[in-house]
């Protein structure tokens, strides 16, 4: 920022004496201040300037009304730019401050990966109109390892529940498994499913942003957090 100043400084002493500017370029490059120091500077430079003039020729008013102008403009764009880092600082302690609170709390999140833990595991489903669904369960390697058709009503919280056995009668291991829900209505319209999880959040990862939730071994950001339950 000081060069930018120095720039602006020679353009307008430029056709003074000698002994101002070399004087006020050395006071404006060692200013390491803030540019409303050099902001001074500016100002002495230019009362030095008047006072020194030619007065057979004389100096353009609107050249450093102009350069003057510009100069405020910059201070304050710099102050803006301040202004907003405290801004997003602020909002980075807000987010660290909402995601602890919810360590220890069971959370439901948008999501069709859950951890199966003791042969049990739980999906929420959300059914606009009474339908047939058709569910798919993917192991974490992408096989698919259950599948059924269920005849629904409309719901915005219904749950699906698997203890792991797959439709051949084998028992799958604990561990991550992705549901996939499809439906259909009476007239075989297709029929929007959202598909949740719940599970407890465990820890909260300040070092991102925005911060990250652990639930179930998977990672959240606190937007993805549809609601508490008890």
């Amino acid at each position: 920022m000081t060069a930018s100043v120095g720039s602006a400084v020679q353009q307008v002493v430029s056709g003074t004496t000698a002994q101002p500017a070399s004087s006020a370029a050395s006071s404006a490059t060692s200013n390491t201040g803030t540019l409303a120091g050099n902001f001074q500077t500016f100002l002495t430079l230019l009362t030095t300037q008047l006072q020194n003039q030619n007065p057979l020729d004389p100096l353009d008013t609107n050249q450093f009304t102009q350069q003057l102008v510009q100069f405020a403009g910059v201070e304050q764009q710099l102050r803006t730019n301040d202004q907003l880092s405290n801004l997003v600082s602020l909002q980075q302690t807000t987010q660290a401050t909402q995601a602890l609170d919810f360590v220890g709390k069971n959370a439901v999140i948008d999501g069709g990966t859950a951890t199966m833990t003791n042969n049990a595991v739980t999906w929420h489903l959300g059914i606009p109109t009474s339908s047939t669904l058709t569910i798919n369960i993917a192991s974490s390697t992408g096989q698919n390892v259950f599948s059924g058709s269920y005849g629904v009503d409309a719901g915005d919280d219904q749950v699906f529940s698997w203890n792991g056995l797959g439709n051949d009668g084998t028992q799958w291991p604990d561990g991550q498994y992705t549901l996939t829900a499809t439906a259909v209505d009476a007239s075989g319209n297709p029929v929007a499913v959202s598909t949740q999880i719940q599970g407890q959040v465990n820890s909260v990862d300040l070092t991102q942003s925005p911060p990250l939730l652990s639930i179930g071994g998977q990672t959240y950001t606190i937007n993805q957090i549809r609601r508490i339950v008890n």
